[in-house]
């Protein structure tokens, strides 16, 4: 999954708090439970680093957008205590959104072997402004994804999947170098180009063409890229501050104001119509995000006073946890993640050029205390060190250590002697990007620490979270000096079961000129081969091995340092529950509570 604040989780072990769900298996509301009204209080440190949902590609972003955007496809809030407490893992698939129904075989819906993929919208799901959704709205927002100020976040997916779609984007692309990025310049290019493999062929069909067989293209469509576009949002630059301020919306919320650093509220869309919509609802009047609130621990006393009901991009304090066991308010829900990493930028022009150097990187992996950031995180009993960036139980993984030291505490002798082979005797001094709120801070220290036992002196350049994923993946600018060396990112993959494509393909497939996370602009011939045969092979159990080779070659590359796998605890307010539950429930898809699922007690 997208872009996750890292998380924080202590150990539960001697509290005997088990990591569960909710109690209840039902997630239908009924009338003696449910009330109508009030408003729901979101606490944030910086807030959405993007309105515009072709480029918003956070957890945070994806929990806000689920009020206002909507898709062909989506996931529905459920209950999974009645799967155990691992039953996030298995299948989770998208359920028709404005889809008349979810396209299969049988039902005509996945024709032609396997390559097309027809839709039907809904009639009466309609704007704010009560014009019907139509195709040519979703059509608008594939032709934005290659905007050369806010283009899409992970465009691989739809590049390798979709026909005609890596023509259209490159050439997009090639316009930009010699036009102006304008709201009518690029409005201009949408109109005058198509994407071949998408077609409307009247206004309530929307039709995909794929290059090749994909069956993980339903879980792409129920990614919140694949919303809906209005005609009014040709007049803006994509996701421009007067973009925010006029979103329209196609769900039960709407922005009706945004004050940038301070406030955004979402009010009822009068619009919205339940009887269309089978995963949102409707249930408080208002909601309020209070943003320029960076400090967890503050968050967590506010929301424990009532004064918030919920935190949106900042992780739980680790150690509040103990004193929050066997609170109705608070859980511990099951997930899979790479949370936290060490990513290396290979295109910095650091002064010594250490970054470009692979043993200087592999020395740099070496001296990495796992062991520490475990504990930081709360130790083995939630947070489990890894080595690979595909996490345990999804697709392609097994267990990799190429990097082996005593207890996962690193090795910086070995460290030291590499870098003296390697012509860097006396260390270095690196630049490393980090999220600025409090936990965050404690992560960038423990690396520090880390590379200081080798002699390699950090440097750090704190941003909140709403410009640190968006400086990262700036190729361009992190190939001038003084951007970034070293980050530590986070990243949960986009769905679960036949997911090889969201926990390989992002990371490590050449393609650094438009937005991914490879944000080190990592490239290997062999390694994208992998990539392809995978994408290739609709076994999953043919393709798990050529995933797993390719995560084991840019190991071997030391691209990234994998450092734990956590689980996610949230949260909520005494005020704020979920149908069926006596908290809020926790959406995997979304990777936080899902605020159209939540009402005031």
């Amino acid at each position: 999954m997208r872009s996750h604040p890292t998380m924080a989780v202590a150990a539960l072990a001697a509290t005997g708090l088990a990591v569960a769900a909710c109690t209840s298996s039902s997630s239908t509301p009924s009338a003696a439970s449910v009330k109508k009204g009030g408003t729901l209080n979101i606490v944030a440190a910086s807030g959405q680093d993007h309105f515009d949902p072709v480029s918003a590609y956070g957890t945070w972003d994806y929990m806000i957008e689920r009020a206002y955007t909507r898709q062909l496809v989506s996931y529905p809030s459920v209950n999974y205590a009645s799967l155990g407490d691992a039953g996030w893992k298995k299948v989770i698939t998208p359920v028709a959104d404005m889809a008349t129904q979810l396209p299969t075989t049988s039902n005509g819906g996945i024709s032609n072997g396997g390559l097309t993929y027809t839709f039907h919208i809904k009639p009466g799901v309609t704007w704010n402004n009560g014009r019907q959704v139509t195709s040519q709205d979703f059509l608008r927002q594939y032709k934005a994804f290659g905007n050369p100020i806010a283009p899409v976040g992970n465009s691989g997916y739809f590049l390798t999947t979709i026909a005609g779609f890596a023509k259209y984007f490159n050439a997009e692309g090639t316009y930009f170098k010699t036009h102006k990025p304008t709201a009518a310049s690029i409005t201009n290019f949408q109109n005058t180009h198509s994407i071949s493999g998408i077609s409307t062929p009247n206004s309530s069909t929307l039709v995909f063409r794929l290059v090749q067989p994909a069956a993980d293209f339903l879980y792409i469509l129920a990614m919140p890229f694949n919303s809906a576009r209005p005609v009014e949002y040709d007049s803006f630059v994509p996701d421009s501050l007067i973009m925010r301020q006029h979103m329209m919306s196609d769900g039960p919320y709407m922005i009706s104001s945004y004050t940038p650093s301070k406030q955004v509220i979402l009010v009822r869309n009068p619009r919205w119509s339940q009887s269309t919509d089978p995963v949102r609802h409707q249930y408080v009047s208002k909601i309020v995000i209070t943003l320029g609130q960076p400090n967890a621990t503050t968050q967590v006393d506010e929301i424990k006073a009532g004064t918030q009901d919920l935190q949106m991009d900042t992780p739980f304090p680790p150690q509040l946890i103990p004193s929050e066991t066997g609170s109705p308010n608070f859980k511990i829900w099951g997930w899979s993640n790479t949370n936290p990493y060490i990513v290396f930028n290979l295109q910095s022009p650091d002064s010594s050029g250490a970054m470009k150097n692979l043993h200087v990187r592999q020395a740099m992996t070496y001296t990495v205390n796992k062991s520490a950031i475990q504990k930081l995180f709360g130790g083995p009993t939630v947070a489990k060190v890894i080595n690979s960036a595909i996490p345990p139980g999804n697709l392609g993984y097994s267990p990799i250590n190429i990097y082996n030291t005593p207890g996962n505490s690193g090795d910086p002798a070995k460290c030291k002697s590499m870098l003296a082979a390697a012509g860097y005797p006396h260390g270095m001094t690196l630049v490393d990007l980090y999220i600025n709120d409090s936990v965050n801070t404690s992560l960038f220290q423990s690396v520090q620490s880390s590379f200081a036992n080798c002699g390699i002196h950090l440097v750090g350049k704190p941003e909140p979270i709403s410009s640190f994923f968006v400086d990262l993946g700036n190729a361009p600018q992190n190939s001038k000096p003084n951007q970034w060396d070293v980050a530590q990112p986070a990243w949960i993959p986009d769905w679960f079961g036949i997911n090889g494509r969201t926990t390989v393909q992002p990371f490590f497939f050449t393609n650094c000129a438009v937005a991914t996370i490879n944000y080190g602009c990592f490239s290997s011939g062999q390694v994208d081969s992998n990539i392809n045969k995978a994408l290739k092979t609709l076994n999953p159990s043919a393709a798990a091995p050529l995933w797993h080779h390719a995560d084991v070659l840019a190991q071997q590359n030391a691209v990234i340092v994998p450092l734990i796998d956590q689980y996610n605890p949230v949260i909520s307010s005494s005020r704020v529950a979920s149908p069926g539950s006596p908290t809020v429930l926790w959406n995997p898809n979304i990777g936080n509570p899902d605020i159209t699922n939540i009402f005031i007690k």
